[in-house]
Formats: structure tokens, C-alpha cells, sequence
């Protein structure tokens, strides 16, 4: 439940302006999801968001590496989060920093690669179901670039 929960934290910052823990404990319960203001407080810090100030001025909910260009974000995150990737036949595994594999799973879908088929992210390991071999060694190449030159985007 707490990935869950957790990957819709992710969701709903990046859909909604989110200001408060209130507000986030709302939109969470009106999702489905039965959370205290406590855990929401855990699952914040675990996630290590941050307040960052959005359009209209007020501070928000957001990732700790949200940019104006979410490919440089994408690219800084993988860049600081990732400590080793590899894959074995259609299968990839992605080794994160403790607490940063949500995040990095979040960012990852959110490019809609091809030949991703679904990810499973936990604590600091991700698992990637590609389509086939050449998929999986096409992803791991491209991240492996993204880790060691922060100047190449991942779209």
C-alpha cells in the first residue's frame, strides 16, 4: 500500500499545485487511499519533496529535482539517484540511492519509452519489463549515458 500511496503522492504533485500536507491528505483520501497527517509527513520525507514556488506565486509540493525542463530534470535525477544499472534478457535493474527509487520509477515513466512494457520500483531498486533484449540494452545504454554526462536529455 505504501508504493501505492506513494506513487500517487507523485501523481497528484506533479497534476495539482499542492500547498499544504491538508491539502495532499485531502486529495489522497479522495483518490482512496486512507492516510493520517503523519504518514503523509513520512511518506513526504521519504519521497524528499520539496516546497518550490509555483506560478501563481505560492509554494508547492515537488520533487527535489524538478527544473522547467522536465528532460533536465529527468537527467539530473537519473544522474544523482542511480548507483548501477544492468539487464538480463528483457529485464532491466535499476540500483538507486535508499528512498529514491519512486522517484526515479516516476520520472522514468514518464517518458513513455518504447519498449517498456511496466516498472516496479521499491525502496532503492527498480525492476523493468521491456519487450525484448534490444530494448532492455537500448534503455540501459541510454541511462548509462544519462548518469555520466549530465548534458544529454532522456525523452
Amino acid at each position: 500500500m505504501k508504493i501505492e500511496r506513494q506513487s500517487k503522492i507523485l501523481e497528484l504533485i506533479k497534476q495539482n499545485d499542492i500547498e499544504t500536507q491538508s491539502e495532499l491528505l485531502e486529495k489522497l483520501n479522495a483518490e482512496g487511499f486512507s492516510a493520517t497527517q503523519a504518514t503523509v509527513s513520512r511518506d513526504i520525507k521519504e519521497l524528499r519533496l520539496v516546497k518550490i514556488p509555483g506560478s501563481n506565486g505560492a509554494y508547492k509540493y515537488a520533487c527535489e529535482t524538478v527544473s522547467e525542463d522536465e528532460s533536465q530534470s529527468n537527467s539530473y535525477l537519473f544522474s544523482t539517484a542511480v548507483t548501477n544499472i544492468d539487464y538480463a534478457h528483457a529485464l532491466v535493474v535499476i540500483k538507486t540511492k535508499v528512498g529514491m527509487a519512486q522517484a526515479v520509477c516516476a520520472a522514468l515513466d514518464s517518458t513513455n519509452r518504447a519498449g517498456v512494457i511496466g516498472t516496479i520500483a521499491g525502496d532503492d531498486t527498480i525492476f523493468v519489463a521491456t519487450r525484448s533484449d534490444s530494448a532492455s540494452a537500448g534503455l540501459v545504454s541510454d541511462l548509462k549515458k544519462l548518469i555520466s554526462d549530465k548534458s544529454i536529455s532522456f525523452s
